[in-house]
C-alpha cells in the first residue's frame, strides 16, 4: 500500500484543476473518492484544504494520502469511442502536420479540454482521431479558451511534448492573435501590464471564473495575483466604432487578452464576460453594439499566427490560421482584407 506522497507542481501542470491532475497521475481514482479526500482534508495543497476544482500553480506541493491499490494499478488502455462525424470534424481542423507535430485550426465553441459540461467533445478527447497511424494519441501543448479559435499545437510523442513545453516556458514560441474590439485604442500600439487575479466565486463546473485586473504596483500585495503583459497594435479601424487588433500575450495567463483589452476600455466584440456584448457603443469603446452585419453573439478572438523552431529539424516554422466564419463575415462586411496585414506587426523592419 502506498504511503503519503508529496508531489510538486511543475510548469506543465500549472493552472490545471486538481481533480484532473490527480486523474492523470492515478487513472483509477474516481471523482467521488477525490471529492471525499477533499471534504476530509486528506488532500492538501501547500498545507491548505482544497476543493476538486482548485487550480494548481507552478511550485505548489500537493499532499496525497495513502491510495492503496489505486496508486499501483497501471493506466487503463482505453480507446475512446468517437462519433464518425466528430472524427471527421477534428481531422478537417488539421492545418499542418509532420511526424512530430500536429497543428489545428480550432473552431470557436470547441473546448481544448473537458470540464465545461461538454462530455468527451473537446480537443483532448477527440485527439484519439488524430493518431494517423501512431499508437498513442497526440498531446495538447497549450490551450485556447472554448470560444477562441485558431492555432493549437499537439505533440505526437512524449519527447516532442517535453521540448515544445520547454519552448513555451521560455517564450520561444511566438503567438499572435487577431481580434475585433469596440472603439479604437489610443495610443494605437502599446503594452498592457495589469496583473490578474481570479474573481471570487465559481462558475459552473469551476470554468466560469472571471479575471480581475490589478494595478502593477498592487500585484505583490494582492493574494493570488500574477503579473501579466500583453502587447497590442491597431492594424486598422472603422472610425471610432471598431478596430482590428493584433495582440501578443507576453505572459500566458487565463483570459489575459480578454481581460487586458477590456480594462483599457476596448472589449473584444462578442465577449459577454468582459463587456463586449449587448451594450451600447458610442465610440468610447465600452460595449460592442456596432450594429449592421457585425454580430456580437460570438467572440471575435483568433489565434492567427504561430512562429517556432522545430524541435527536431531546427527550422523556423511559421503557421497562419484562416479566420473562423463569423469573424470572416465581419471582416467582409466592414471591408477589412486579411492579405493587407503584416505577418508580425510587432517585428517590422525599419523603413
Amino acid at each position: 500500500m502506498s504511503g503519503v506522497q508529496n508531489r510538486k507542481i511543475g510548469p506543465d501542470d500549472a493552472e490545471q484543476r486538481l481533480d484532473r491532475w490527480l486523474k492523470k497521475q492515478f487513472p483509477h481514482l474516481t471523482q467521488g473518492r477525490i471529492e471525499k479526500m477533499c471534504r476530509k482534508g486528506e488532500l492538501r495543497v501547500d498545507g491548505g484544504r482544497v476543493k476538486p476544482a482548485t487550480r494548481l500553480d507552478e511550485g505548489q506541493t500537493v499532499r496525497i494520502p495513502p491510495l492503496g491499490d489505486a496508486a499501483d494499478q497501471p493506466a487503463p488502455k482505453m480507446e475512446r469511442k468517437i462519433k464518425p462525424t466528430d472524427a471527421q470534424m477534428i481531422q478537417s481542423c488539421v492545418l499542418w502536420k509532420d511526424e512530430h507535430i500536429i497543428a489545428l485550426n480550432k473552431p470557436s465553441g470547441l473546448p481544448s479540454q473537458g470540464g465545461s459540461g461538454q462530455g468527451d467533445r473537446h480537443v483532448d478527447a477527440l485527439s484519439e482521431a488524430l493518431k494517423f497511424g501512431y499508437k498513442e494519441r497526440p498531446k495538447l501543448i497549450h490551450r485556447l479558451d472554448k470560444d477562441t479559435s485558431g492555432l493549437l499545437l499537439l505533440a505526437r510523442t512524449d519527447r516532442i511534448a517535453r521540448r515544445l513545453s520547454e519552448a513555451l516556458r521560455h517564450r520561444n514560441v511566438r503567438k499572435i492573435y487577431w481580434a475585433a474590439v469596440a472603439g479604437t485604442p489610443h495610443p494605437r500600439a502599446g503594452t498592457i501590464k495589469y496583473g490578474l487575479v481570479k474573481a471570487p466565486g465559481r462558475g459552473r463546473g469551476g470554468e466560469g471564473e472571471k479575471m480581475l485586473c490589478i494595478h502593477p504596483k498592487e500585484v505583490e500585495a494582492t493574494e493570488g495575483a500574477k503579473r501579466a503583459v500583453t502587447d497590442y497594435a491597431v492594424l486598422t479601424s472603422l472610425g471610432t466604432r471598431m478596430a482590428w487588433l493584433a495582440m501578443v500575450p507576453v505572459t500566458g495567463r487565463t483570459h489575459q487578452l480578454r481581460a487586458h483589452i477590456s480594462e483599457i476600455g476596448h472589449p473584444i466584440i462578442g465577449d459577454g464576460k468582459y463587456g463586449g456584448s449587448a451594450q451600447e457603443n458610442q465610440g468610447d469603446g465600452w460595449g460592442a453594439g456596432v450594429g449592421g452585419g457585425v454580430s456580437d453573439a460570438r467572440l471575435h478572438l483568433h489565434a492567427r499566427t504561430l512562429i517556432f523552431e522545430h524541435p527536431i529539424t531546427k527550422k523556423m516554422i511559421t503557421l497562419e490560421a484562416p479566420l473562423p466564419p463569423h469573424m470572416q463575415a465581419t471582416w467582409d462586411y466592414v471591408g477589412w482584407d486579411v492579405t493587407h496585414a503584416p505577418l508580425d506587426p510587432f517585428n517590422m523592419p525599419d523603413e
